[in-house]
């Protein structure tokens, strides 16, 4: 038999959820049956967030991930820093805590890109807090791509019953139409099928691709989008593995989507994709990077300070990241070659 990939878990915050929804999965034997987990974080954290929920677990300490027994009910941690829980203001995040949820990740990236752990599963960070401890990232994300030296990356959220990647990310409405190139099309497209065949195992994916206006611009009436940029984007892929329909009107594709239609929809820009989206799965999604050389996948939530220290704290999108980066690994692994 082949042995279980390696998930590197980094806690994210540490005044956060993410030590609570780590100790609620965790406490759970069948995760073990599907990886050997790591978590990248602080023991005596860990420790205090098990007790908060109500989970009987001990936290030993595993400096490389060839020194983890990775047994249920005993939860390995690289001890990435050594906060003392009694200091940390609750629900505020700091400086400190900034530099540890940074600390986790480039830890846990640094093994991924030697092959000693096989994915990363990310907890939720807080942005200004990241910043206030020096590092100038606009997220995860960002992070990652300079860390793993990667040019080309497309943001996927994921669930059983719908997948969307992204063209355009975070930026204001105003801008999205100029950032809408046949060139960022094609990017998203040729990175998007290409982890679909690699991480999902989906020989000929089949994309439905959004329109940016309404009706698909109605021939011009509502703009000149799909028929300038679009489309001329989507010609590019004839006799290729990777099947496209569209441009599509927004508004009706994805009642198809969601019943299995299209392996995943392209979207032109964040809301477009992630309504439909978290109408769906809300409580079970998962954010994963493609393009990058390593496996990462996240929860699809924030730090949740307004519950963080309560036990209350969904586990779902957690236990589905870690389910989902497990996949990935083993389809990584069954390549040919």
């Amino acid at each position: 038999m082949k042995s279980l990939p390696i998930i590197g878990i980094t806690m994210g915050d540490p005044v956060g959820v993410g030590p609570e929804i780590i100790a609620k999965v965790l406490n759970k034997k069948e995760i073990y049956a599907l990886c050997h987990p790591l978590v990248f974080g602080d023991v005596r954290v860990l420790e205090r967030a098990a007790a908060i929920v109500g989970a009987n677990l001990a936290f030993r300490r595993a400096d490389t991930p060839e020194a983890g027994l990775y047994n249920p009910g005993l939860v390995d941690v690289a001890p990435v820093s050594d906060l003392d829980p009694d200091q940390l203001a609750p629900r505020t995040p700091c400086a400190l805590t900034g530099d540890a949820m940074v600390k986790y990740i480039t830890s846990a990236v640094d093994f991924a890109k030697e092959n000693r752990i096989q994915a990363v599963t990310t907890g939720p960070i807080q942005k200004a807090a990241m910043h206030a401890a020096g590092y100038d990232y606009a997220g995860h994300t960002e992070l990652l791509a300079q860390r793993t030296n990667t040019d080309r990356y497309v943001m996927m959220l994921a669930g059983d019953r719908l997948r969307v990647v992204l063209v355009t990310i975070h930026m204001a409405m105003t801008r999205v139409p100029a950032h809408v190139t046949r060139e960022k099309i094609i990017s998203t497209i040729e990175v998007t099928g290409q982890a679909l065949q690699e991480r999902f195992g989906i020989a000929r994916p089949r994309l439905a691709v959004a329109a940016l206006n309404p009706h698909a611009g109605e021939e011009g009436a509502f703009g000149n989008e799909e028929k300038d940029i679009i489309i001329p984007a989507m010609e590019h892929f004839q006799g290729t593995d990777i099947q496209l329909d569209g441009p599509l009107p927004a508004d009706t594709l994805f009642y198809h989507a969601q019943k299995g239609k299209w392996d995943a929809v392209v979207c032109m820009y964040h809301d477009q994709g992630l309504i439909p989206f978290k109408m769906i799965h809300f409580h079970d999604g998962v954010n994963t990077t493609l393009g990058l050389p390593i496996i990462r996948t996240s929860v699809d939530h924030g730090t949740a300070y307004d519950i963080a220290g309560t036990g209350k704290a969904d586990p779902g999108s957690l236990e589905a990241a870690i389910r989902m980066a497990a996949l990935q690994a083993q389809n990584r692994r069954d390549l040919p070659g």
